[in-house]
């Protein structure tokens, strides 16, 4: 099983393809993950002072 597939290859055994929706939605998952670390850091240092 592949992992990243190209795409012009012609396999349907792959998790990811390489291709424009790909690139957007990692970015889109990325970008929240770090709003959501950056949103744990911040409630805990008001918790910690309050």
């Amino acid at each position: 099983m592949k992992f990243i597939k190209d795409e012009d290859e012609k396999t349907r055994n792959y998790i990811l393809q390489k291709d424009e929706t790909t690139k957007k939605t990692s970015a889109f998952v990325i970008a929240v993950l770090i709003l959501l670390v950056i949103g744990v850091i911040i409630s805990g240092i008001y918790f910690i002072e309050s």
